[in-house]
């Protein structure tokens, strides 16, 4: 009997239907010579301290660090896991095969195999691999089975990840609860551990304490923020706002003497036109979704948490209208590329965006700033599937992440946006000015995030920067003029949202708008796409940082207890960034797993001894 195990149950009977398995077990269904079953997500976990070493059960900084000679894993505690596990284990005992049909990505290779371990699974295991749940999918999937030895590496980092969040965090919050946790009653830190001797427990962690760190950074940033005055000078000529030119890095005249001794020199002379300066400009639709991303983008537009922008687009995958959600690139394979005129054909509810591209007869745009094979590892960017959509079956927040990730998908066929850039510059006296314009000539792919009336509507448009076209000048035209001086101030850094929060995880603390180098970046980021959200969750569920309105702000205790922290290593986004950097390397075969786990090791050594040292 061939025994496959999916990651959840409703993807166990979508995978049971293509395959012919119709008969309801209890906890897996057969048929065909099949039998399909499934977990809860994680029915698996390491073991905790005491289960290594009784002593570990004390805590006390005398048994630090803890760092067991082998990692082992248990069942959750939890009677529905243990049920389900006893099914598994029966099932995987008497299979002739075993076919892995997890989650395709790291965290779901992780959940797979410990399940299979758990049960003594002796049989050949063979590997599911697909980025969409629709029925030819999982077909094709099943016609193109790997051997699970493909995946090692995958699950290498993914073990590695675990066993140095379980290192990093046991050894970690233990250390700073005993130390720190009797002289500071008034933090009121929560875990989902039972606290120890009563004190506070201070919760750390490898991905957590980084992320917490930038917004406690941000928020003293803010606090210590000591603006500076300066005064802009400008003029309006034929209802056109000009401003003056300064020198480079100067924002405006730094004293009121200065400015208004420009102000009075120029207030009696006529403006002069020196330049028209025209400048055509092209700009490409924006990338595909991925995961953060869209996250991003959701936060942005209709403020949903990144978590609940997570729980949306895997609710859409597993409704089989988009591909798998969990993926950290905005490119596609070549191979999808025949595919598209269906997935297009299927979007009926976008005719009237589809139409323009398909009716000339001419194939699709094929763009290497959206195919290209260098760029696609393991998954491509999400996109729908070839599963026509009825909006009747998803929930009003499911619409709107759908339609985002269809506009992106029509989008990138579409020709760039062709626009005129206009610079004007004038002159009175010996101060120069400047006026911009900016005129769209061809919308192109702009169309689709085309202004809606607001009753329809209430999205704002994909781009920003409104046309704001200028009347005609000639050079050398001059005429009389309106000029005025106007104070301003610097501006504190803005707090963090969870869009902006998101961008500096993904560069390691680096706020980076170019795309391309934002790319190079990714690597060093903080966290995995599919993790991110769940970090953030943690922190607002230890009362470590707190929502105002869309803004995130420390708490008193968050700050508390970034200011414990002297350990630089602990806190740094750029120095977590560089171990999920080699945890990338491992799944690609560039890196040691145990030349990682050493350095981990070493590492929280390290970290003990310091802070032991500390008064």
């Amino acid at each position: 009997m061939i025994v496959c195990i999916a990651e959840k149950p409703s993807v166990a009977h979508d995978i049971a239907n293509v395959l012919g398995a119709t008969r309801d077990c209890g906890g897996f269904i057969e048929g065909n010579g099949y039998q399909v079953t499934w977990t809860f997500g994680h029915l698996c976990e390491l073991k905790e301290p005491h289960e290594y070493n009784e002593l570990w059960r004390r805590w006390s900084l005398a048994q630090l660090p803890m760092i067991p000679p082998r990692f082992g894993i248990k069942l959750k505690n939890d009677s529905g896991v243990a049920r389900q596990f006893a099914v598994i284990e029966k099932l995987m005992q008497a299979a002739d095969t075993i076919i892995n049909c997890g989650d395709a990505g790291q965290e779901g290779e992780l959940i797979q195999r410990w399940v299979m371990q758990k049960a003594g699974a002796k049989c050949p295991v063979k590997r599911l691999w697909i980025s969409s749940l629709t029925e030819d999918a999982i077909r094709q999937g099943f016609n193109n089975l790997k051997d699970q030895s493909q995946y090692q590496s995958l699950y290498e980092a993914g073990l590695c990840r675990a066993i140095g969040d379980w290192m990093l965090g046991m050894n970690a919050t233990r250390l700073y609860t005993i130390k720190y946790g009797q002289r500071n009653y008034d933090l009121q830190a929560v875990t989902d551990k039972k606290r120890s001797d009563q004190h506070p427990v201070l919760s750390i962690g490898r991905v957590q304490t980084p992320t917490l760190a930038l917004i406690v950074r941000r928020q003293q940033e803010i606090e210590n923020f000591k603006p500076e005055t300066y005064w802009v000078l400008s003029t309006i000529y034929r209802n056109t706002l000009f401003t003056a030119i300064m020198e480079e890095g100067e924002r405006g005249f730094r004293t009121q003497e200065e400015g208004q001794k420009a102000l009075d020199s120029i207030r009696p002379l006529p403006f002069t036109i020196t330049d028209v300066q025209k400048k055509a400009g092209r700009e490409g639709a924006p990338r595909l979704f991925d995961l953060t991303s869209l996250q991003v983008e959701c936060n942005k537009r209709y403020g949903y948490s990144a978590d609940q922008t997570l729980q949306l687009i895997q609710s859409l995958y597993e409704k089989k209208v988009t591909t798998y959600p969990r993926v950290d690139t905005t490119y596609l394979p070549n191979d999808v590329y025949p595919q598209c005129p269906q997935i297009l054909s299927n979007m009926t509810p976008y005719a009237r965006f589809i139409t323009p591209l398909t009716e000339t007869g001419k194939p699709l745009e094929r763009n290497k700033k959206v195919f290209d094979d260098s760029k696609v590892t393991d998954h491509h960017a999400i996109i729908p599937t070839a599963v026509p959509v009825i909006t009747a079956f998803l929930s009003d927040m499911e619409k709107r992440v759908y339609d985002l990730v269809a506009r992106r998908f029509i989008g990138v066929f579409y020709p760039d946006c062709r626009f005129e850039q206009t610079t004007v510059t004038g002159k009175v006296d010996d101060v120069s000015f400047r006026a911009t314009g900016k005129r769209i000539i061809d919308p192109a792919w702009r169309v689709l995030w085309e202004k809606k009336r607001k009753a329809d509507d209430d999205e704002k448009p994909e781009a920003e920067d409104e046309e704001r076209t200028l009347p005609p000048f000639t050079k050398g035209e001059s005429g009389p003029h309106e000029p005025t001086l106007t104070e301003r101030q610097t501006t504190p850094p803005k707090p963090y949202t969870e869009a902006t929060l998101l961008r500096a995880m993904e560069t390691a603390g680096k706020m980076v708008e170019d795309e391309e180098l934002r790319d190079a970046l990714k690597e060093n980021g903080i966290g995995r796409p599919s993790t991110r959200a769940a970090i953030i969750e943690t922190l607002f569920k230890r009362q470590y940082i707190r929502r105002n309105r869309k803004s995130l702000a420390p708490t008193p205790t968050g700050i508390q207890l970034i200011g414990l922290i002297r350990n630089e290593l602990l806190k740094s986004a750029e120095l977590t960034g560089l171990w999920e950097k080699k945890l990338r390397m491992i799944e690609r075969h560039e890196y040691d797993a145990h030349a990682f786990m050493d350095e981990l090791k070493q590492m929280v050594s390290d970290l003990v001894l310091s802070v032991m040292r500390d008064n």
